[in-house]
């Protein structure tokens, strides 16, 4: 069963984080990284996964399906 969230990649950089959630979980279309704090539509998508980053470009929240 393909991944839904990644509580592991919380710390780690932006891109560590894409390559990861792309490798677990093929059916992942789109994985935008935004700022923390962003402002994001609250649509559901099963093909996207949001990465929020700090300025240091590391996860600043459990990225998941949505």
């Amino acid at each position: 069963m393909p991944a839904e969230q990644w509580p592991e990649l919380v710390g780690r950089t932006a891109d560590e984080a894409v390559a990861v959630i792309r490798r677990t979980n093929p059916d992942i279309v789109r994985v935008p990284v935004l700022a923390d704090g962003s402002l994001v539509t609250a649509d559901f998508r099963e093909d996207r996964v949001r990465v929020f980053t700090d300025a240091d470009d590391h996860v600043t929240r459990v990225p998941r399906i949505g």
